[in-house]
């Protein structure tokens, strides 16, 4: 989908060349032009991730080394083919950003906007989430643990009847996604969660904790459960994280998991990783589930 030096999807990249990533996949530098591209190659698989739902842009005007912001607004210079819609927030209404094409995603790399965070709710039902994410977030470099305490958050939700899913957060740990049928409020959903999260670390209170402060978590790894939340967001798949390398929150099959380090795929390697492969989540809005029965469950 890229065209001309400076196009991409239809969208004029100016000053493609300035360096975003000085440090990217194997050490070469990724520019505005690289990034925008990157996103217009991947838009067909990360659509259905991204489509209908209010995102927050963080953005990185000079680089990843230099000053960074999150925008919620939607700016008053973006053009009108990007689709907006109204959200209420605590200071009252306001328009954010819905990306549902190509040429809108490859608009925010042109911002220098290098990951959109998406709600967990799409424009057709804000108030009722579609998915719920569980955040493994270790507190040290120790993977076997946080392997070890992603593989309990799926055994559990597996006793449960719930399916759920995987993905690399492009960072330091992974998330379990469970993919739900709008109809529970985030207060809910979110309320759900912690009590999986208690179950948890009651049998794993070693290796897991709820605490919030850092200097409370020792080295357990975090269960964090609080972006299942009215307006909160979570770093979709496909998306590219500002760290050095330029890696990518990618979805995998579980059986990768002792296998793929939560930085491994990059915005070179995973176009080949899908060249080769399908999209591991494509299935997910066919496996949407309610949450009646696996509280049930977990009451008893």
């Amino acid at each position: 989908m890229s065209g001309a030096a400076g196009v991409v999807a239809g969208v004029e990249i100016t000053k493609p060349d300035k360096v975003l990533f000085p440090d990217g996949p194997g050490g070469r530098p990724v520019t505005k032009l690289g990034l925008a591209t990157y996103y217009a190659d991947v838009a067909e698989v990360m659509l259905p991730h991204l489509r209908g739902r209010p995102v927050n842009m963080q953005r990185f005007p000079d680089g990843i080394g230099g000053p960074s912001f999150f925008e919620k607004r939607v700016p008053g210079h973006f053009p009108d083919w990007v689709h907006t819609v109204e959200v209420d927030t605590a200071d009252g209404p306001q328009r954010q950003v819905v990306m549902d094409d190509a040429r809108s995603l490859v608009y925010l790399a042109q911002q220098a906007c290098i990951t959109p965070h998406t709600w967990l709710s799409t424009a057709a039902d804000l108030d009722h989430p579609d998915q719920l994410v569980f955040d493994l977030d270790p507190s040290d470099e120790d993977l076997v643990k946080v392997r070890r305490a992603t593989r309990l958050v799926r055994e559990l939700l597996d006793d449960l009847g719930l399916t759920c899913y995987l993905k690399t957060t492009g960072s330091r740990g992974y998330h379990v996604m469970v993919p739900l049928r709008p109809g529970e409020d985030f207060d809910a959903v979110r309320g759900f969660a912690r009590a999986v999260a208690e179950r948890l670390v009651e049998r794993a209170p070693d290796l897991l904790t709820l605490a919030a402060r850092k200097a409370d978590r020792g080295d357990r790894v975090l269960v964090d459960i609080m972006r299942n939340g009215y307006g909160q967001t979570a770093v979709p798949a496909y998306a590219v994280r500002a760290r050095a390398g330029a890696p990518v929150s990618t979805p995998l099959e579980w059986d990768e998991l002792s296998r793929v380090r939560p930085d491994r795929f990059t915005i070179a390697s995973v176009r080949r990783r899908l060249a080769r492969r399908a999209d591991p989540w494509a299935d997910v809005r066919r496996r949407a589930q309610g949450l009646a029965k696996a509280r049930r469950r977990l009451g008893g």
